[in-house]
């Protein structure tokens, strides 16, 4: 049975000045949607928000809502009062006499679940505890569409699962944004992509939308291709008609020069959308040549709480870290995961036993509570504090603004303060400058919190391909499988368990290691009785759209670069020209420089292509 329309946009469209933000918006929700909305930064994922709460109204379009229907919104921004207790503000929309039985049950249903004390002051809270404070306010109200912005962020890996239990069974729909893939795949059934000014509707969950955005983004290379020829036709008529027949076709002319225009301009949109972030090749291998990296050796540490109890966070505790290790940390909050890694760097001592380093080991150290940002700093100073206007990046010199573009900072931000930046742009600086350097033991506390799917694809990326020593503390689970290949679990109550593979792997132990004694001797015997274990069944992999359009246009790329280079050589050749323009020599000169950099990560990045093409096809 079709569940009802409770909310629809038809043909909206919202400009802020000269820029469209959307134009032929329209879109429908009903009860019980679960969707995921999903874009690139800035696509106009929180004004869409807006559009869905009426806080934001259609420049043109129409908008429907049932009448009754209840929006909640769980925000970036956070506005506590002082002195205000944590079920005060949770209750705060719905107080009503009488109610108190049902605000009870909720306290134990949604406050409970999210690790919140209901008497806890907000403005003594955390900003983790702040965030699990406005969930929980938007869970309890029960509105009849939930919009959830990043509802993840801060939250342990179990409360993570209890939500998205919670998401499932909820009775209203739901639209949400958030990083966390696995996330999104488990909560959704349908998706809204908003691309380019314009929102792309899949009747299925997040789990599908590689294969359908990549099916969407091949038709309309397609189409380009077909706009082209149709253009080129109509060029050639103009470019052969004799002066009269033209003065007499003026029409067709202004026609011609607009689709002209048009295809350009899509073109245009089309290669930036299909563009890849480049940050540059890590190298081979980085500084820092011991085997052992570091040693835990019966570590006891143990802290004092608010209430005076002391609480054990490593019991006997020992652990080799090994060159080359990539290690993926997870645990509920309070578990001990800050505070290895604060005896791994030094800025704590072990109660008992030792932490032994190795002599030459340098690290970098992503801090989830950025403290090495100073808010008067401004965004340049942040990466480059020596001056000047380059830096350099696994390397290789880059110019600031340059390497921010690689981060999605719009370069104008550069002499921006630090105080004033969003918390997903202070967490993409952080990454900028941690990763401008990587040394051989990169720590990484909680890198995804903040940040859109663009820059974590980037990030999987430059972690894939380094060399060094890595320990990641992550709650994204995807994250994870895509990045590390030991898991160091904090149970809490100084149980530490280590499991070999990504998140994935770390599951399936659990469960085999919980699973009921009879059942592990049913199993064992029923592998006894086969003869030959089945073959695992191979999967057939293939390069995404996206990197096979890549891949496709680098031999143009390889030409175009060539050519370039071929004529800056000479013009160079001429023995006068410095003495003729000076301005001409040195910019041949300089843009020599970087397209012979650009040659050259343009052919290294198609022999890699090339390499996982080749892979995925004998696979």
């Amino acid at each position: 049975m079709a569940s009802s329309l409770i909310l629809s946009v038809l043909e909206g469209s919202i400009a802020f000045g000269e820029k469209t933000i959307f134009e032929d918006l329209t879109f429908h929700i009903h009860e019980n949607d679960k969707i995921c909305l999903v874009g690139r930064n800035g696509s106009g994922k929180s004004t869409l928000m807006n559009v869905i709460t009426g806080d934001k109204e259609l420049d043109a379009g129409e908008r429907w809502q049932l009448q009754g229907v209840k929006v909640g919104y769980l925000r970036q921004e956070i506005v506590t009062k002082p002195g205000q207790t944590v079920y005060d503000f949770v209750f705060e929309q719905i107080k009503a006499e009488g109610e108190e039985a049902l605000h009870k049950y909720k306290v134990e249903m949604v406050i409970q679940p999210l690790e919140l004390d209901p008497e806890d002051r907000m403005d003594r809270l955390s900003g983790g505890q702040l965030r699990r404070a406005c969930l929980a306010r938007a869970l309890v109200e029960e509105p009849d569409i939930l919009l959830l912005d990043e509802p993840t962020n801060h939250l342990d890996l179990d409360v993570i699962q209890w939500l998205e239990r919670y998401l499932k069974q909820y009775r209203g729909a739901v639209v949400c944004v958030s990083h966390d893939k696995m996330f999104l795949a488990n909560i959704s059934d349908k998706i809204f992509w908003l691309d380019r000014g314009r929102l792309k509707v899949c009747a299925q969950g997040f789990a599908h939308f590689d294969e359908w955005s990549g099916q969407l983004l091949e038709q309309e290379a397609r189409e380009l291709k077909n706009r082209e020829k149709i253009v080129g036709m109509e060029v050639d008529w103009m470019q052969r008609s004799p002066g009269a027949r033209r003065k007499r076709n003026v029409r067709r002319l202004e026609l011609v020069k607009e689709a002209r225009a048009k295809l350009k301009a899509d073109k245009s949109a089309f290669r930036r959308m299909m563009s890849r972030i480049q940050v540059g090749e890590m190298e081979d291998e980085v500084q820092g040549t011991s085997k052992n990296v570091a040693e835990f050796i019966k570590v006891d540490k143990k802290f004092t709480d608010e209430t005076g109890r002391e609480r054990m966070i490593l019991d006997k505790f020992s652990m080799r870290i090994l060159k080359g290790d990539r290690i993926g940390i997870l645990g509920q909050n309070g578990s001990g995961k800050t505070s290895f890694l604060r005896l791994l760097i030094g800025e704590l001592t072990p109660d008992m036993g030792k932490v032994k380093l190795a002599k030459d080991l340098q690290f970098s150290y992503f801090d989830q509570k950025r403290r090495d940002l100073k808010p008067d700093d401004t965004v340049k100073h942040v990466l480059c504090p020596q001056g000047g206007d380059y830096l350099k990046v696994m390397g290789k010199t880059r110019h600031v603004c340059g390497y921010l573009k690689d981060f999605l900072f719009d370069p104008a931000l550069v002499d921006q303060r630090v105080g004033t930046l969003s918390g997903g742009q202070k967490n993409r600086l952080m990454l900028a400058k941690v990763l401008a350097d990587p040394k051989s033991l990169l720590i990484l506390d909680e890198p995804t919190n903040d940040l859109d799917m663009d820059t974590l694809d980037m990030l999987e990326e430059i972690l894939s391909q380094y060399a060094g020593t890595l320990i990641v503390v992550s709650h994204d689970r995807d994250f994870l499988d895509q990045t590390v290949t030991k898991i160091l679990a904090f149970e809490g109550n100084a149980a530490v368990e280590g499991y070999i593979g990504g998140y994935s792997d770390y599951i399936a132990a659990r469960k085999e290691k919980s699973a009921p004694k009879a059942e592990k001797t049913e199993a064992k015997t029923q592998v006894k009785k086969e003869e030959k274990p089945a073959a695992p069944k191979k999967i057939k992999a293939k390069l995404t759209y996206k990197l096979q359009y890549e891949l496709d246009n680098l031999p143009k790329r390889i030409a175009k670069l060539e050519k370039e280079i071929a004529d800056l050589e000479e013009i160079l050749e001429d023995s006068g020209l410095y003495a003729k323009d000076k301005n001409a020599f040195h910019h041949a000169s300089h843009r020599l420089g970087y397209a012979r950099e650009e040659l050259e990560e343009a052919e290294t990045r198609w022999l890699e292509l090339t390499e996982m093409q080749e892979s995925a096809a004998g696979s």
